[in-house]
């Protein structure tokens, strides 16, 4: 999980592990992008709108270290249509709206890992 607000991004963090689903976080791009050097995920969380670097943008350096990472966006700024247009230009058919419902994060994960 990628996200510049903190609190945010380890609480979602510490209710995933709570069920059971192993999850990692950072604040910032640029340490996405060093995790993988030696940590590789299945998916991951970004946030759309992040300081230096968009989600889109680090969804595109991620894919080119790890190929078959799936995706899923979250954002608290603009409208649904919005956001689900700007994903969609992405390749990303996963979104959320902060404040993000834990539930509704799982069922993506499940949906995107297709588990």
């Amino acid at each position: 999980m990628v996200d510049d607000e903190h609190e945010l991004v380890s609480a979602l963090a510490e209710r995933l592990s709570f069920r059971g689903i192993d999850a990692d976080w950072v604040s910032t791009c640029n340490d996405a992008i060093k995790r993988l050097d030696y940590k590789l995920f299945d998916v991951a969380i970004l946030d759309v709108k992040m300081p230096k670097m968009s989600g889109i943008d680090l969804k595109r350096a991620l894919q080119k270290k790890c190929p078959t990472m799936k995706f899923i966006f979250m954002t608290g700024h603009g409208s649904q249509e919005d956001f689900k247009d700007c994903c969609e230009e992405a390749g990303a058919g996963y979104y959320l709206i902060k404040p993000v419902d834990i539930e509704a994060l799982i069922n993506k994960i499940k949906k995107v890992l297709k588990i």
